[in-house]
């Protein structure tokens, strides 16, 4: 996506660069998680696929965390509120009144926040990897210890030492391979330095939405049984084999053990998602379409 047009949005006083891709009849805006460049990112094979994928059927908004990519770097730790806004900024400056979001990793929260905050610009809101919070807590233990967290940042610092033990670092951030692996690399090179590192782990680590996540009142993911194949490479094709990807998956995932009912317990919850009102509407339709 090297011919399209970046461009800026004032948040405050720190530029948010952002691109606009497509001419759909919604709009989608990604919020990335860790570490982007909206001119490099395109790059990754797997990334850039996603992205026309989204752009094939909405005017798909994309930018630069502050601190990351193109957009200015940042000193301290701005709260997750100064930094939600970022997003408002950029829907301005593209005149977009209402949109769908999809948040990756810490960016969900962003999100969901957003969604809690502006819920009549907010159509509806999709996370992937999300956490409500980021530390330990007494009544939060899935989330990093102390030492946890210096030891993710130690690995993702190592993204800017000698280039075979950046690789090892940034191989397990994702499901890299070969060339594309080498591409991540270089987006998170360029779309970072060392200080930026630290500055967005601190960020990161003072997120906790979980008194607001009752605020949040627009659709979420729905009808999930209506839109296999799953993954972004579409290389699963039933909830059974997400389920079983995920309980199984290797670093940066932590696999989980389930019981058989438990197992059938979340299949069943992600079954009810489906609204038999659209499923009626959208067999009508197909059907109607066929018939043309």
């Amino acid at each position: 996506m090297l011919d399209v047009e970046t461009r800026y949005a004032r948040s405050g006083d720190v530029h948010i660069a952002y691109q606009v891709t497509g001419d759909g009849p919604i709009d989608v805006v990604f919020v990335p998680g860790f570490v982007s460049h909206v001119e490099i990112e395109s790059g990754i094979p797997g990334r850039a696929a996603f992205f026309e994928r989204l752009q094939s059927f909405a005017r798909l908004i994309r930018f630069d965390k502050r601190g990351t990519g193109m957009s200015d770097r940042v000193s301290g730790a701005p709260t997750l509120e100064v930094r939600m806004d970022d997003v408002r900024a950029v829907m301005d400056a593209v005149g977009s009144q209402r949109a769908a979001f999809y948040g990756l990793g810490e960016a969900a929260a962003m999100c969901l926040l957003f969604a809690a905050t502006y819920p009549e610009r907010t159509a509806a809101v999709v996370v992937r990897s999300a956490y409500p919070r980021r530390m330990w807590a007494r009544d939060y233990p899935w989330g990093l210890t102390e030492q946890q967290y210096e030891q993710e940042l130690a690995r993702d610092l190592r993204i800017f030492g000698p280039r075979d033990e950046a690789v090892e670092a940034v191989s397990v951030l994702g499901r890299f391979e070969g060339d594309e692996l080498q591409a991540a690399l270089n987006l998170f090179r360029f779309g970072s330095s060392p200080g930026a590192m630290q500055a967005l782990h601190r960020m990161n680590r003072e997120i906790d939405i979980r008194d607001i996540l009752g605020a949040v009142r627009v659709p979420t993911l729905r009808n999930v049984t209506l839109t296999a194949p799953y993954m972004h490479d579409g290389s699963l094709s039933t909830l059974e084999a997400v389920l079983d990807h995920y309980r199984q998956a290797g670093p940066p995932l932590r696999p989980f053990t389930l019981t058989a009912a438990e197992r059938q317990e979340i299949l069943s919850f992600l079954q009810s998602l489906t609204d038999p009102t659209f499923t009626a509407e959208f067999d009508g339709e197909r059907t109607h379409s066929v018939s043309r």
